[in-house]
């Protein structure tokens, strides 16, 4: 019998540490700058010429671009994947002239940077592209894979941190996101459950039962999918919702459901490709968000205190958005610098 050997292309996609983004932006700004030379360059010949340049016609007006004082930090293999993916997206999209790729402005293009394989190398949790090593979070063991062309990719989607409270069921950094309000899915029909227990209704009270299940499942399915469809990293603070289940405060624990949101998101932003982490929350109420001071309202006796002002910097804030504010920080630290712990 002969064995074959079977192999695949797979796509992964894994995000650099934030450490690293000021140099990838750098390295993005050249790549709109070669992108629109070319789409320069290839107009005049067709006005001249009436032809297309292909990506190797390109080559000859590149070269040196990579050498001398005002030479490009880019690999002269990245040029040319430039100059033959300005090409492809000509002839894919039919036109003479490409839109312009903006670095700065209200519609700047996201950044995006090509390399082939000869480019990058991964060693011990790194990858080495243009004389610098990337610290990646590497979900998946790059060294088990064979590394083949690809690129870096600016994430077009937000980050958002999440205060989960009994009160207000989710509040978010975030502007654009208004606090949410937390769901009475025991507690409407509590009045209803006790008739039917009190009657001995045993289908009834099932009844009521997987009601109150399916609207808080179906809240939360909707809240944690929109979270993740619409940012790029989510952040929500470790609250002790087993502790807090064994005081006064257990039926509205019980009810808000706080692990079961965490699942969620853990699974469907690890499905998404989305990064998913709880931060420590802890000093999130009383830490301002604006000076890192803190100055807050502390105590059991300062709960009722749901906005507060800094005697620092004079910040006004609302107690639940700078606690989110204050987890967004935490989980941002932890993405450029790579914390292990909360």
């Amino acid at each position: 019998m002969s064995s074959s050997r079977f192999s695949a292309v797979r796509v992964l996609r894994l995000r650099v540490k934030d450490k690293h983004a000021r140099w990838l932006c750098g390295l993005a700004r050249e790549v709109n700058t070669v992108f629109n030379y070319c789409n320069e360059l290839s107009v005049k010949v067709f006005e001249r010429e009436r032809r297309f340049l292909s990506g190797f016609d390109f080559w000859p007006f590149l070269k040196g671009v990579t050498r001398g004082d005002c030479a490009l930090d880019l690999p002269v293999q990245a040029v040319q994947e430039i100059a033959e993916e300005y090409a492809r997206r000509r002839r894919q999209h039919r036109k003479i002239r490409l839109a312009w790729r903006r670095s700065g402005g209200a519609r700047r293009s996201l950044g995006w940077i090509p390399f082939k394989v000869r480019t990058v190398r991964y060693r011990g949790g790194q990858i080495y592209f243009a004389g610098r090593w990337l610290s990646l979070w590497d979900s998946y063991g790059l060294s088990r894979f064979e590394l083949r062309a690809g690129n870096f990719s600016e994430d077009s989607r937000g980050r958002v941190g999440i205060d989960l409270g009994l009160s207000t069921f989710a509040a978010f950094s975030d502007q654009a996101l208004p606090p949410i309000e937390a769901e009475r899915f025991y507690r409407d029909l509590e009045p209803l459950l006790a008739r039917a227990q009190r009657a001995r209704h045993r289908h009834r009270s099932r009844a009521i039962h997987a009601k109150i299940a399916n609207r808080r499942k179906d809240f939360l399915h909707k809240l944690s999918t929109r979270l993740v469809k619409t940012n790029g990293a989510v952040f929500v603070g470790n609250v002790n919702a087993s502790a807090l289940a064994k005081t006064r405060l257990a039926k509205s624990v019980l009810d808000a459901v706080w692990s079961a949101f965490r699942t969620m998101l853990l699974y469907k932003c690890d499905d998404a490709g989305v990064w998913f982490a709880e931060v420590d929350e802890a000093f999130s109420t009383r830490t301002c968000s604006v000076c890192n001071s803190r100055a807050g309202p502390q105590g059991r006796k300062d709960l009722g205190i749901r906005g507060w002002q800094c005697t620092v910097c004079e910040a006004v804030h609302d107690r639940n958005v700078n606690a989110a504010h204050n987890i967004l920080a935490a989980g941002h630290r932890r993405l450029a610098e790579g914390i292990l712990g909360p």
